[in-house]
């Protein structure tokens, strides 16, 4: 007989005989019946096993989790079990064979378990038995073929791209490859597929897709994993528009087909400076409104010789309002608040509480009259309302706010419950400042086009050109993004310069895609989505290793097999690599 799935039996099978296999899930012995939870990938069914069954005494001696192989009868559960799928038949077992034992359990495999992160990651094989876990797995399974099924059916060609690639500037650290062959030279694991998917469109291939595995080295967190995947797509011919259009209705696509949600077309669109103004990320969570507000203005004749200074020197003053929540802060939970901020370099958190058209709180008793008025008039103050102020510099205040007005949202279960927010946040900076490097960097890649009114600033006002690029935002991550490239080699060669790379430089790097814009490059564009970070969010999962089979922890190693690992000398020998300690 074939295998059958567990849920695919149920009260039309009665009086069936089937032939099952799966692991033992739980055993119970009720009154001298043995009854067992058979579990495979499918779920769970019951077997029954009565005293006077041959198979009575292996039954009884089964561990939880061993493999075994039974054919009986379909009938009717005496009780039905409304949790189950198949919670109202179970099966008369006939025969009953072990196929494999198993030894004692490192902790309990079920979707309630208090076994440590840890301990769930060294035994993953274990770990994903649970059902909780597998269905995140099956449903990311799910969502690779809607996203190809949609994809296939506008034209556009899967295509794969290499892993062993060159070493580029720019972006994140690069996990580096040493060639045997060529010994003192080294290949990259690719950040993403950027330059390839360029070269595919100089190519002719115009409509290019692929799920591609990406490579950073760089400190990782919640969302963030060493090895990732993405929906990489590149398309010529195209404007931003055209772009965002194929990912608004891919992304709709996908959640029509897994959730069920019918997204409504086109999604909003919000400028980067506006993001940072208002939110103070490139990233906001607009489940909830708790905007930023700048009172700068109200403080321009303080007294307040803090605010005085940072008015003096051209910085900012800027508040959060969190409505009806005052009496809920104590001063110690306001402390916690100050040492949240200051993680993001604002030198201090003030704040207010207004009750009964007073003001209390750490500025309170050195406002005028002017200000306090101001204040209720501008903040549209209510009685309860707590005010959060943080003063400084403009990049400084707003990042800190906007890092605040997330952990707040957190904290207050601010957002909507089972909601999604989607936005496209645009026109990016073309250049961000490196403190480390004290020079200006792309802030996407050296490919990014330029708006056409900035491409004369390239070189002179960095800090005020934009980019034809594009995220794309759902409940405050970033899922993906993109931008219209760079088509022209004159361009792409002020680019280089704008960077400052020389000429050698730049051909030394990327001589093999400046020769290729040589010979008719169409303008073209693409998106990026994070499969993984997508994934997470419709599995409604905070945590990206829920959604990766065989993930990493936070130190980019793997508990299960213990890599990475020390090599044997004589590989380092074949590579001419020595290592030396610090």
């Amino acid at each position: 007989m074939k295998k059958i799935d567990n849920v695919m039996i149920d009260k039309g099978s009665l009086n069936k005989k089937v032939e099952l296999y799966g692991w033992v899930s739980r055993k119970r012995n009720l009154g001298g019946v043995v009854f067992i939870d058979l579990r495979d990938r499918s779920g769970i069914i019951q077997l029954v096993i009565n005293p006077d069954n041959s198979n009575y005494d292996l039954a009884s001696s089964l561990k939880n989790e061993s493999v075994i192989k039974v054919v009986g009868t379909v009938v009717s559960r005496e009780t039905a079990n409304n949790n189950l799928k198949t919670g109202d038949i179970e099966i008369d077992v006939m025969l009953m064979e072990l196929i494999n034992s198993s030894i004692d359990l490192p902790f309990e495999i079920s979707d309630n378990t208090t076994a440590l992160e840890d301990t769930r990651l060294k035994y993953r094989y274990l770990d994903m038995r649970r059902q909780s876990l597998k269905n995140k797995i099956i449903e990311r399974s799910k969502i690779m073929k809607s996203v190809r099924d949609y994809l296939d059916n506008n034209g556009f060609i899967e295509i794969e791209t290499p892993i062993l690639c060159k070493s580029t500037p720019e972006g994140a650290r690069d996990y580096l490859v040493p060639s045997r062959i060529n010994k003192g030279e080294f290949y990259a694991l690719p950040q993403s597929p950027q330059i390839f998917k360029q070269l595919l469109m100089v190519a002719d291939f115009e409509k290019y897709y692929q799920i591609a595995k990406c490579f950073r080295d760089e400190d990782l967190r919640a969302d963030r994993q060493p090895e990732f995947s993405q929906i990489d797509v590149e398309m010529s011919f195209v404007d931003q528009d055209d772009v965002i259009d194929v990912c608004e209705g891919l992304i709709a696509h996908i959640f029509k087909t897994i959730k069920n949600i019918n997204v409504k077309l086109p999604l909003k669109r919000m400028k980067y400076d506006e993001a940072i103004r208002i939110y103070g990320t490139d990233k906001p969570d607009l489940r909830f409104e708790l905007e930023i507000q700048d009172i700068t203005n109200v403080f321009k004749k303080t007294d307040i010789s803090f605010l005085e200074n940072v008015i003096k020197d051209d910085g900012v003053v800027n508040a959060l309002v969190v409505n009806d929540k005052a009496s809920d802060y104590s001063r110690k939970d306001l402390d916690k608040l100050t040492d949240f901020v200051k993680k993001y370099k604002a030198s201090g958190l003030a704040f207010l509480k207004y009750n009964d058209s007073n003001f209390t709180g750490s500025i309170a008793k050195a406002l005028n009259d002017y200000e306090k008025d101001s204040l209720v008039e501008k903040l549209n103050l209510k009685g309860n309302d707590l005010v959060l102020i943080i003063s400084g510099e403009y990049n400084v205040v707003k990042s800190s706010l906007g890092a605040l007005r997330s952990k707040l949202g957190k904290d207050l279960n601010l957002a909507k419950d089972n909601s999604y927010e989607m936005l496209w946040v645009t026109d990016f900076p073309v250049f961000e400042y490196s403190e480390l490097e004290k020079r200006f960097i792309a802030c996407h890649h050296p490919f990014t086009m330029p708006r056409e009114e900035d491409i004369d600033k390239l070189l002179d006002d960095k800090k005020n050109c934009y980019a034809k690029a594009y995220d794309i935002v759902i409940n405050g991550y970033e899922v993906g993004g993109g931008s219209i490239r760079i088509h022209d080699e004159k361009i792409q060669k002020l680019m280089f310069k704008a960077l400052g790379f020389s000429e050698k430089e730049a051909y030394d790097k990327f001589g093999f895609l400046i020769d290729a814009f040589k010979y008719g490059t169409p303008p073209h564009g693409g998106f990026a989505i994070g499969l993984d970070r997508l994934v997470m969010l419709l599995t409604d999962t905070t945590n990206i290793r829920d959604v990766i089979a065989f993930p990493k922890t936070a130190s980019a190693s793997c508990l299960m097999s213990g890599a990475p690992t020390v090599v044997d000398d004589s590989q380092l020998k074949d590579l001419a690599i020595k290592i030396i300690d610090d």
